[in-house]
């Protein structure tokens, strides 16, 4: 892992070369527990089916990144996609990518692709979230109340430097009263580049309900995968069947490498 200064803090990050300069590069965001070793060889396999180069790193709290500098806002997962990934993109000399987001990180790319005012070729939007369900409150509830006496602060420190950063930022704002009412539904109106929402039918954190309502706003092209005996990490659960779909949505939107 490599290792990026953003005003004056550290994000960890690693770089996947391509085989090609002509695909849209990757970048991947991940979810609201995860970093850029949770990842593990899942970006490999895609960059290397894409021909793409590709960008995996962990965000502030997350991973061997800075822990944070306070609690997070209601507002935290805009703050990355406006304020911390441009800086990013730019340190990185990334233009126009491909951004591959799970849960929390589907829901960054989405916001900075209505929202930060610059190029995207594409999205592909795992497991994201547009709006709070019970089902989510309730899952994050019950992990939040054993979390630390249980066997998963134990698991998630061997991934996080800062491992109640991690878990707390995430877990407090999510059952947070004030974020109930949150919702994406502005920037996925917004949306007007291909995109591609992909579903486990068994997802413990959120319904169909999500990527229906990001079908129904988006103005460009978007494409629905629902994929049965999956839960929330659909690259874990059904990694074959995700990894195809992104190749086939990759060729069909930026064919013979042009984008």
């Amino acid at each position: 892992m490599l290792s990026m200064d953003i005003g004056g803090r550290a994000i960890e990050y690693r770089v996947i070369p391509g085989a090609v300069s002509d695909r849209p590069p990757l970048v991947f965001l991940h979810e609201g527990l995860g970093c850029a070793a949770l990842w593990r060889d899942f970006p490999d396999k895609v960059a290397r089916e894409l021909g793409a180069p590709a960008l995996v790193y962990s965000r502030f709290g997350y991973g061997q990144s800075a822990g944070l500098k306070g609690p997070r806002t209601t507002r935290f997962m805009h703050e990355e996609a406006l304020d911390v990934l441009p800086v990013l993109l730019d340190r990185a000399s990334i233009t126009r990518p491909l951004l591959i987001g799970h849960s929390d990180g589907a829901s960054i790319a989405l916001i900075h692709a209505a929202s930060a005012g610059r190029a995207v070729a594409g999205l592909v939007l795992m497991a994201p979230h547009i709006m709070v369900e019970p089902i989510s409150v309730e899952s994050i509830a019950r992990i939040s109340a054993t979390y630390a006496k249980g066997p998963l602060r134990a698991r998630l420190a061997r991934y996080h430097a800062h491992v109640d950063d991690a878990f707390r930022g995430w877990a407090d704002t999510w059952l947070d009263p004030a974020f109930f009412d949150w919702s994406l539904e502005p920037e996925a109106r917004a949306l007007s580049i291909p995109t591609l929402l992909i579903q486990g039918r068994d997802d413990e954190y959120g319904t169909l309900a999500q990527i229906d309502r990001i079908a129904e706003l988006a103005q460009g092209s978007v494409e629905r995968l629902v994929l049965e005996k999956c839960g929330h990490s659909p690259h874990r659960d059904q990694e074959a069947a995700v990894i195809a779909a992104i190749a086939d949505f990759a060729a069909r939107h930026f064919p013979s490498g042009k984008t």
